[in-house]
């Protein structure tokens, strides 16, 4: 039995996993002054977030097409995938979810779409481990029970810079509803099943770090990590030359996409991991 795996960009797959292990990625859009890039392609990380802090309007981002999901599921499928597997971040969040559902509806039961839960690599774990456990001869049931678990386990943490990016975006109720309190507060957030929590504010960036380390320590011993960054490589590399020997794969250094930056702002830091199954 052979299995292929769609993903989108919110997901952080680097592209050099995405090849190793066969991984299609659809690129979601972000828009910038009534023109419409495609995600780490037509406009790179680096420069989008240097931008972003003068662009106005903000940008906003857009889910790719049906056709575009309809493509990859066909290419996987005639490559000789008995089925596809495709894992995207909550409909919570994003519209990317029902694009990759509708899309899926013309190919019965050979396409499964699932909701991770979460973005960046909290959703890239799941297709990253799905992916290796298919290679190793995992069956599709095996596979999905597979994701169920990382989803389940895997955590997501981040220091924002600012509130300010997730506050406009208007999708987390407290980010709108406390603005004035913590305006000046660098928030920490914790993502968990397609819902934003709020885990506090840092008066200062050191505090921040040493709280966001507190709650990595806090998710006991580790599959997989990945540290997390919006254009804040020096200090994420700090970071993870802190934090690497509590895991032993190679943890991950991810500049992430700009479809999540849009609503974080850049200057962020965070990890993703997965405590190991107990």
């Amino acid at each position: 039995m052979k299995i292929g795996f769609v993903t989108d960009s919110t997901a952080d797959v680097p592209a050099d996993l995405a090849g190793q292990q066969g991984i299609e990625i659809v690129p979601v859009l972000v828009n910038i002054g009534g023109k419409s890039y495609t995600d780490g392609i037509e406009i790179s990380r680096e420069e989008f977030y240097t931008r972003l802090p003068d662009l106005n309007p903000p940008p906003t981002t857009s889910s790719p097409s049906v056709g575009s999901f309809q493509e990859r599921y066909e290419k996987l499928l005639r490559a000789g995938a008995d089925f596809v597997i495709s894992i995207h971040p909550p409909n919570e969040l994003s519209g990317v979810f029902n694009a990759a559902r509708l899309a899926a509806e013309a190919f019965g039961q050979r396409v499964k779409v699932l909701d991770s839960g979460q973005v960046s690599l909290g959703l890239g774990f799941q297709v990253i481990l799905a992916a290796e456990a298919a290679a190793h001869g995992a069956i599709l049931d095996e596979v999905t029970a597979l994701v169920d678990s990382v989803r389940q386990r895997v955590r997501l943490a981040a220091l924002l810079d600012t509130i300010e990016y997730i506050h406009r975006s208007g999708r987390v109720s407290w980010a709108v509803a406390k603005i004035g309190g913590i305006l000046r507060l660098q928030p920490l957030i914790e993502l968990r099943y397609g819902i934003v929590h709020r885990l506090g504010q840092a008066r200062t960036r050191l505090q921040g770090i040493e709280r966001l380390v507190d709650a990595l320590n806090s998710w006991g011993p580790l599959e997989r990590l990945a540290v997390l960054h919006t254009n804040a490589e020096s200090a994420a590399r700090q970071l993870l030359e802190e934090v690497k020997s509590k895991v032993i794969v190679q943890p991950l250094l991810v500049n992430v996409t700009t479809a999540i930056g849009t609503h974080v702002g850049p200057n962020g830091l965070g990890f993703s991991a997965v405590p190991i199954q107990s």
